[in-house]
């Protein structure tokens, strides 16, 4: 199974080389087939199975949106201890598709049941009968079209019969890569750590480039570790450590119906039992789990649509964290700021009207601001020695650092975002051209 190169090659992506990416290997307990599915008319991997042949323990956060695709529809109605098969097709969000789009996903979880469990007969000892309610989908693509239910169905049993039980680089890049959209790079993360004396591991893929204002988990991620840990604790983990990751960035200020990130936990490493979230063996896991979110969030905003330049946020010493968020997210979904970062034109005065209107009582004889580690504004004032020259030449460079400094507390809250250039506009006004 080999890396498709027609996802590259139609991707546009700025860089193709392997080496930028993490070594994901193998990870016991998952098994992944991709392929196309023909939902581009064309060859590029749009189809995703990952399959838990002894199920998996899981988690997942959705949507704030009122709207919703029916992929979320359908993951929130399954009432399940385990999964065993995640989903994910491309090219298409199935939202605002109605009953033909639920119905489609209960007919796909039907055939793919069943193929799965003539894979538990043929290579389990004890083979396990697998329900449609212990299958996900992810769906991501175009919203408001018929949703391509006979496409998928017929490819299932090439799906199910291309999986394989032992993984590596090459086989995590085409199932990053066949998730993609207007995506010009895969997303990929790993970190590995122990639970008590037991080394575990934690892989992550995401996708995401556009539509993305975090209210949840933005985008689709995808988290698999070995460790052995129960539903409740994987969802107060994720719940934890997405504020600070995915819910710290924004492209585009725009909420998908199809957010969705989701953990699974395959029980194949053999540490000591795991009771509840505050569990002391679980310090590092749940620091390392932090990392490949916020790993993966970061890559999501680099690889924004049509984005030249990645923008970190800082603001320090508020008064209370929901204030510092506000601000941040009001520079970061500013178009005044993102087209100046664009242009790399050092026009700070933007960045005040953004913390001006983020609704947050502002000590103006304490604000200061710096691009970078250049004083702009100090004690409400602009600084004395400031140098438009240097911040110029400091715009130039490819990751931005916006530092504000209330000074009203002690909270803080990084956002990230990227800039808004003439190719973000081209990609939104020929999306489905």
């Amino acid at each position: 199974m080999g890396i498709n190169l027609i996802n590259f090659l139609s991707s546009k992506s700025k860089s193709k080389s392997l080496r930028e990416f993490q070594d994901l290997d193998h990870l016991d307990g998952v098994s992944i087939s991709t392929i196309s599915a023909n939902l581009y008319n064309n060859d590029r991997d749009d189809l995703v199975m990952f399959y838990f042949r002894d199920g998996a323990n899981f988690a997942s956060l959705y949507t704030q949106s009122n709207i919703v695709s029916e992929n979320i529809k359908w993951n929130l109605n399954q009432k399940t201890k385990k999964i065993y098969s995640l989903i994910i097709n491309t090219r298409n969000a199935n939202c605002f598709t109605g009953k033909q789009g639920y119905k489609s996903l209960e007919k796909i979880a039907d055939i793919v049941s069943q193929k799965l469990n003539d894979k538990q007969k043929e290579d389990e000892d004890e083979p396990k009968k697998i329900k449609s309610k212990e299958i996900l989908f992810g769906c991501t693509g175009t919203i408001g079209e018929t949703y391509p239910e006979e496409k998928i169905k017929k490819r299932i049993p090439e799906l199910v019969s291309k999986l394989k039980y032992t993984q590596n680089k090459y086989i995590w890049m085409k199932a990053a890569l066949g998730i993609m959209t207007t995506d010009t790079q895969p997303k990929m993360a790993m970190e590995e750590c122990e639970i008590g004396s037991t080394k575990v591991k934690i892989f992550g893929i995401a996708k995401g480039s556009g539509m993305i204002q975090p209210n949840m988990g933005t985008t689709l991620g995808y988290i698999f570790t070995d460790a052995n840990i129960p539903n409740d604790v994987l969802k107060k983990l994720i719940k934890k450590n997405i504020s600070t990751t995915f819910n710290a960035i924004s492209c585009d200020g725009d909420t998908s119906t199809n957010d969705m990130v989701a953990i699974f936990s395959t029980a194949y490493a053999k540490h000591k039992l795991i009771k509840n979230a505050s569990d002391e063996k679980l310090q590092f896991f749940d620091e390392s789990l932090n990392k490949v979110l916020l790993n993966l969030a970061k890559r999501v905003v680099a690889d924004g649509e049509g984005a030249s330049k990645f923008v970190s946020i800082n603001i320090v010493n508020c008064k209370t964290e929901i204030d510092a968020k506000k601000i941040g997210f009001s520079i970061a979904n500013s178009p005044l700021v993102k087209t100046a970062i664009a242009g790399e034109d050092p026009n700070w005065g933007r960045v005040v009207m953004a913390i001006g209107k983020a609704g947050v009582q502002i000590n103006l004889d304490k604000l200061d601001i710096k691009f970078g580690n250049l004083n702009i504004i100090q004690n409400g004032k602009i600084f004395s020695g400031y140098s438009e020259v240097e911040v110029a030449e400091y715009m130039k460079n490819d990751n931005i650092e916006i530092n504000v400094n209330i000074s009203s507390g002690t909270k803080n809250f990084v956002t990230y975002t990227m800039d808004f250039t003439k190719k973000y506009i081209e990609i939104n006004a020929d999306y489905r051209s």
